[in-house]
């Protein structure tokens, strides 16, 4: 597994998101309403976008990265997809500037993990890593100091929360009755068939047996409602298994809310704030 450098937290002043999507906007709502109301925020998005015209109240649009700096962000906060996780990131890393990651299923990519671990070595930055939609990685961490033999995750969704995936040419979605395989495979694999649904598998592959190792079942549910994970490990230390039913975020019914959750309590760990 990639390192990255560490180095302590200083508060946030100014608070840069990159994307303002579903969860950006969710992300964006929190950091006014309670998290750090009256912060300046500066949001990042792509030319051309009708974000990119619109009026956000309190935040600063931006579709150039050198314009964002210059904007001299404390913290960006990454919520765009894994194309600006390799675009943008490793710059704005470089540029000294602590980024945490959303979007881990990029980190599938080894050569991409290498240029973002030597971008904040260059900056003397940190990427953090959220848990996302996941729990049991700070057990799956520990776990490896005793050398683990297993890490198995499924993720089961309903049908239709996988519009948009490769798996409409898998299957009918609108035809299933009973639950679906897939895909089977490693967490690589899967990180680059199903980018949109890679970032729970990333996160369990990050923090324990790395992403070729770590095996990986997805399917499509139609007796679910939730947003289910299931993670079996095994090793000398024992045998663990969690499973997670969370409810999809209200925008978007591809993501878990809890994904949304974590990232402010990351937010909240960065700046060293207490739990609500």
């Amino acid at each position: 597994m990639t390192s990255f450098p560490t180095a302590s937290a200083s508060p946030a002043a100014r608070i840069a998101i990159l994307g303002l999507g579903a969860i950006g906007r969710k992300l964006l709502a929190g950091i006014q309403s309670s998290i750090l109301p009256g912060v300046q925020v500066a949001a990042l998005v792509r030319a051309g976008s009708a974000v990119a015209t619109e009026a956000v109240p309190g935040v600063d649009i931006f579709t150039d990265t050198d314009a964002l700096l210059q904007w001299r962000p404390d913290l960006v906060i990454e919520c765009a997809g894994h194309e600006v996780v390799s675009a943008v990131v490793p710059h704005i890393l470089q540029a000294g500037v602590d980024v945490i990651l959303v979007s881990l299923g990029a980190l599938g990519d080894a050569s991409l993990r290498e240029s973002l671990a030597a971008a904040a070595r260059a900056g003397r930055a940190r990427l953090i890593n959220v848990s996302g939609a996941i729990g049991g990685l700070d057990a799956l961490a520990a776990a490896s100091g005793a050398g683990i033999t297993s890490v198995r995750y499924t993720g089961r969704k309903p049908p239709q929360a996988w519009r948009g995936t490769p798996a409409e040419q898998v299957c009918d979605l609108d035809a299933i009755r009973e639950a679906t395989l897939l895909f089977e495979g490693s967490a690589a694999d899967s990180a680059r068939l199903y980018p949109k649904n890679a970032n729970v598998t990333a996160a369990v592959a990050l923090a324990g047996v790395g992403f070729e190792k770590t095996a990986v079942r997805m399917l499509a549910d139609p007796t679910v409602t939730n947003n289910v994970h299931e993670l079996e490990v095994e090793g000398d230390f024992g045998r663990f298994a969690i499973r997670l039913e969370n409810s999809a975020l209200p925008d978007n019914p591809r993501t878990s809310w809890l994904a949304a959750l974590s990232i402010e309590a990351e937010l909240r760990k960065y700046l060293a704030l207490p739990r609500r």
